[in-house]
């Protein structure tokens, strides 16, 4: 992005007191552009949200940045809100309260602006580690407003002791990111480094951009496959430990008829599931079964775009899932339960009643 065409779209702002500079660094021999907002008092009162809302919704800039700009804002509040138990306008930004907060939200959408980003995907946060000084006293990394931020992101600490992730940095890219997931598949075009301003021994203190075009456009996401060979349990209990393991959060069980060493027959238990559940069913694994051990990998998935309908029949509501992806909708597949539970209590096959509810909602 042109320092220039930035400075442009900041000066719509109504925002003075500040100078925005960008210079060429290297990071551990890596080439990085060092972007710095220099505030002009070195001892700014913070200021509270209404002052930060009005600066960014009464500027000339397009309605669209604007409101990326300002839900940025108020998920950072909100956060502030919970920490400091406060209701959300009673907001105080003490600690990023400056200018260069409102710089660094606006500036950010407005450089994707003029990228022409329609997505943005991010790899798994690195919070760092130690602690960070602020105005209420010593606090570990993550920050308590960061680590509010961070919920439902996957999240690491590589060992560094520095904070990593600010919590404006937290609230940009929790609010901009579509996903946290490996790098998918794409047609890079352009490469980008920024610096940070630490010098750090373990890597260089780098933010990477790529820029491209999709070259899969499914989506994608991060999932643990659990597996475990048994030969000596009752085939009864599978049935209650693949309940059990639905309830704990699995996404998938299955059961595969396999030979084991001396050609003893046996099934391979295999679940998949998301990291924050993966202790529970691990667990639950070696509980309720014989086994003696479990193999864990981790793989990267690939995903049709799903949504949740609902379907109205003259014997009750079903509910129908829709599986789609860039080229339209791929299937559509009523919920069995549902369509069980009607069929049970009217007497109708259960064939018709599934039949039905594709037909009714193909129809609407």
């Amino acid at each position: 992005v042109s320092l220039d065409k930035l400075k442009d779209g900041l000066s719509q702002l109504n925002l003075d007191g500040y100078t925005i500079t960008a210079s060429t660094v290297l990071k551990k021999g890596i080439k990085a552009t060092k972007v710095d907002v220099v505030a002009e008092g070195t001892d700014l009162p913070g200021r509270p949200l209404k002052d930060l809302r009005e600066i960014i919704s009464e500027s000339n800039l397009e309605s669209t940045i604007k409101d990326k700009s300002l839900s940025i804002l108020q998920r950072l509040a909100e956060a502030e809100a919970i920490v400091h138990n406060c209701p959300v306008e009673e907001v105080h930004f003490q600690e990023v309260g400056h200018i260069d907060t409102i710089v660094d939200i606006v500036g950010s959408v407005y450089a994707l602006h003029l990228l022409g980003i329609d997505k943005v995907i991010s790899s798994p946060i690195d919070t760092g580690s130690g602690s960070v000084e602020m105005a209420h006293g010593l606090f570990p990394v993550p920050a308590p407003v960061t680590a509010e931020l961070l919920k439902g992101v996957p999240v690491y600490a590589s060992g560094i002791e520095k904070e990593l992730t600010t919590p404006t940095g937290a609230a940009i890219i929790t609010t901009i990111a579509s996903s946290f997931q490996p790098l998918p598949e794409m047609k890079l075009s352009n490469i980008g480094y920024g610096a940070g301003g630490w010098e750090l021994n373990e890597k260089a203190n780098i933010l990477r951009v790529l820029i491209g075009e999709d070259g899969d456009t499914y989506d994608m996401d991060e999932v643990f496959l659990i597996e475990t060979n048994i030969d000596d349990m009752n085939p009864q209990i599978y049935e209650y430990i693949i309940d059990r393991l639905f309830q704990a959060g699995a996404l998938d069980v299955y059961i595969t008829p396999t030979i084991m060493k001396k050609s003893r027959p046996a099934h391979m238990l295999s679940i998949i599931t998301k990291s924050e559940h993966l202790d529970n069913i691990r667990r639950l694994v070696f509980k309720e079964t014989t086994t003696i051990g479990v193999r864990i990998s981790k793989m990267a998935r690939s995903i049709l775009t799903r949504e949740i309908r609902e379907v109205k029949l003259p014997y009750g509501t079903v509910r129908v899932k829709i599986a789609s992806d860039q080229n339209g909708v791929r299937s559509i597949s009523p919920e069995y339960e549902d369509c069980k539970k009607i069929a049970m209590e009217t007497g109708m096959p259960l064939r018709d009643v599934m039949e039905l509810a594709m037909l009714t909602y193909t129809a609407k």
